[in-house]
């Protein structure tokens, strides 16, 4: 399906995708692969794609992240990082959610930019969750001036009512706020560009484990315009492939809603969101 697709320049590339084992970004994995990519997994659990490495690690674990990062040096330069991992908080709680969501996810950036190549891009995955984001920024850019993961984690905890609310909402939303920023930064210093989208539902294994919190009632009257249908792991990881392509040099700081119209609908007031209310958010 993407053997024709070279001028997108992944082939013979290094690529690092956080979380390739399942979901979007296992899609991700198998598309980047078919593209000619040399393709790297880190994940809690053996990816099931073919790929080039494999590395176990648990974004919760900030020594694991750490150490995975290092490891990954042997394959520097590395030129496209894919950041995919992410999981709902009533699987482990709010307060862990945010720790692999944002805080480790951030960690494991970070401490692979020396890897990464100048002119190399990062593309992540948020989510429509975070459609609110600039309401709380003020909120947001406290957290992301704490750039050590322990005294991150030690913020949250101090005020976990107003500062960590679902978990997943305000991680996703750290996430926005954090390529906003950081991207200015890193295109000035090493033209590296940095990008997210902002999925809507998705069928995933992901959404499997939200059964009990998502209803399939809630879930039938989602309006999904542009496809007529829940989205697919391959739906979300298309945009984020062709984002994080060099073709799209002039793009940075972006959050790119891959939502089949739903966040910007609800602004303009094409889609009536009441049939939200009081029911679960966490979408992508």
């Amino acid at each position: 399906m993407a053997g024709d697709l070279d001028g997108l320049g992944y082939r013979d590339k290094n690529v690092v995708v956080t979380g390739g084992a399942s979901g979007m970004g296992e899609a991700v994995a198998r598309i980047l692969g078919e593209l000619g990519a040399q393709v790297h997994i880190v994940d809690i659990q053996q990816p099931k794609v073919d790929h080039a490495g494999y590395y176990r690690c648990d974004l919760s674990d900030f020594d694991q992240v750490r150490a995975t990062a290092a490891t990954l040096k042997a394959i520097a330069p590395i030129h496209f990082l894919f950041p995919c991992a992410g999981l709902p908080p009533h699987i482990k709680g709010a307060l862990y959610c945010m720790r692999v969501n944002y805080i480790g996810t951030r960690l494991l950036v970070e401490s692979l930019l020396p890897s990464l190549a100048d002119g190399a891009g990062i593309a992540l995955i948020s989510s429509d969750a975070a459609m609110g984001w600039q309401k709380n920024i003020a909120q947001s850019l406290e957290m992301l001036s704490i750039s050590d993961p322990d005294e991150a984690l030690a913020w949250v905890e101090a005020d976990p009512e107003r500062r960590l609310r679902d978990g997943y909402t305000t991680s996703k939303e750290m996430l926005v706020v954090w390529v906003a920023k950081a991207a200015v930064a890193l295109g000035n210093e090493r033209r590296i560009r940095f990008n997210a989208i902002g999925p809507c539902p998705t069928k995933t294994a992901f959404m499997d484990q939200s059964a009990d919190v998502i209803s399939q009632e809630f879930l039938d009257a989602w309006p999904y315009p542009s496809l007529g249908r829940i989205a697919t792991a391959e739906d979300q990881a298309w945009p984020l492939v062709l984002l994080n392509s060099p073709l799209n040099g002039a793009v940075t700081g972006a959050f790119l809603y891959t939502d089949q119209g739903f966040a910007t609908g609800v602004m303009t007031g094409a889609i009536d969101a009441s049939f939200m209310m009081g029911s679960q958010r966490q979408q992508a």
